[in-house]
């Protein structure tokens, strides 16, 4: 197993570390009086909290589509998101949740790597904004623990019933009919040889659509097929199959889509006239899902690698590859820190959610053939290429999964909401002066 491998079981990015940091090394000192306006179980929550805490609430709703509160009905929102956050960290300190100084680091180290700085760089920005490395740590390290208290606790509470599974695979299902169904045509031929004139031509064309206007009348294709049809169906009645949409040529697909089961028209190819019948059409019976064929380079910084520098030396091996001058299959041989890198970096082909996240995002986003900018994951730094993609059946039990994966992500916000507001009822929390 390639050691960057990992099943997602739920993205963390509507409430990601990344976007609570940011706000944390971004902190200004505030001019004037500061003053407590909230007390969770004996830890102070101060006005100054609730103004920083406010715009960066405001660009959540905002990314989410929601209403936005404004004036006091922001600061008193951004409050009551602190009360629980400050009751959840209390929580997890009873239970004995904690977080290693190195996974702070590795934190810290994605952020500057995400505001394009390196370490030195955003420990200058931050005290430069009036705040410190040691509170940016601690923020980094709050989030952390939020995360893990997170995911310990609400995964399990998310119930996922065989019905609601079952309503899911038959939408699924269903939603093929659009995209590719099982389709089968009736075809007649009327074929034109290659040096035919055009008097010719206009013959065969007459032709074809005294067929098409017979059986627009309701003749049968079978006889007809027969009779007149150069194609090699002709004995089969013109049916050319039940199949997938996609494994019928482009030019029939496209020429039928807006056809009514029954309907029929034509079209010109280099091989003649086609008179088309849509016999048949009905949701596929193999679903399929997009896989990605990548590869990559894995640089893991430590001892006298930076991270600064292993996004510096990728973003050189790009420009090389780029310019013809190296193959990324050969560096990746001599220089990734990967299992793939024997194989040249490739990874096979892959279903969505088997990376992490920050990978995964980076290799979406690429066309066949591209390669990103070096990406930072929890694993590293990594330059991607996506070499194809393609559609690819899935069993029962793959979609049965997927939907399965699908409805636990779509009820974990509600699940997470819920068990916050209980952590939140047994914490002790005094208001004071209203936050302005």
């Amino acid at each position: 197993m390639v050691t960057m491998f990992c099943f997602k079981p739920r993205s963390f990015t509507a409430w990601a570390l990344m976007a609570l940091t940011l706000s944390a090394a971004a902190q200004t000192t505030v001019r004037g009086r500061d003053f407590i306006v909230a007390v969770v179980d004996s830890v102070p929550i101060t006005n100054h909290d609730v103004i920083q805490r406010a715009p960066q609430l405001r660009d959540q709703l905002q990314q989410q589509g929601r209403a936005i509160p404004v004036g006091d009905a922001l600061l008193k929102a951004a409050l009551e998101k602190l009360i629980v956050e400050k009751a959840l960290i209390q929580y997890a300190k009873e239970i004995g949740v904690t977080v290693e100084d190195e996974s702070v680091d590795q934190a810290e180290q994605r952020l500057a790597a995400q505001s394009q700085l390196n370490l030195e760089a955003l420990h200058k920005k931050v005290k430069a904004e009036g705040s410190s490395v040691e509170r940016l740590r601690q923020n980094l390290r709050d989030q952390l623990v939020l995360q893990r208290l997170t995911e310990r606790n609400v995964p399990g509470r998310i119930k996922v019933s065989d019905v609601e599974i079952d309503q899911a695979v038959r939408e699924r299902q269903n939603a093929s009919i659009d995209t590719n169904p099982d389709i089968e045509l009736g075809h007649i031929l009327i074929a034109v040889p290659e040096k035919a004139n055009e008097s010719e031509v206009a013959t065969l064309e007459a032709k074809a659509q005294t067929l098409l206007g017979n059986l627009k009348r309701g003749d049968d294709l079978a006889r007809m097929a027969k009779e007149f049809s150069n194609g090699a169906e002709r004995d089969k009645g013109g049916l050319m199959g039940l199949r997938p949409a996609n494994r019928y040529p482009t030019l029939f697909v496209d020429a039928t889509k807006p056809l009514k089961v029954g309907e029929v028209v034509m079209v010109r190819s280099g091989a003649g006239f086609h008179v088309l019948k849509l016999v048949t059409k009905k949701a596929s019976s193999v679903v399929t899902i997009t896989q990605t064929h990548p590869r990559h380079i894995l640089l893991r910084p430590g001892g006298q690698l930076s991270q600064t520098s292993a996004r510096a030396q990728l973003a050189e091996y790009k420009r090389q590859i780029e310019a013809g001058k190296a193959d990324f299959a050969k560096l990746a041989r001599e220089h990734s820190q990967d299992a793939s890198g024997p194989e040249g970096g490739d990874l096979g082909w892959v279903s969505p959610g088997m990376f992490v996240p920050e990978f995964e995002e980076a290799m979406n986003k690429l066309q066949p053939g591209q390669m990103a900018d070096p990406t930072v994951s929890r694993f590293g730094v990594h330059l991607i290429q996506v070499l194809e993609r393609r559609e690819a059946p899935i069993s029962e039990r793959e979609l049965r999964d997927m939907a399965r994966n699908h409805l636990r992500e779509k009820k974990f916000d509600e699940t997470y909401q819920l068990w916050a507001q209980e952590v939140r009822g047994r914490a002790y929390v005094e208001y004071r002066d209203a936050p302005q």
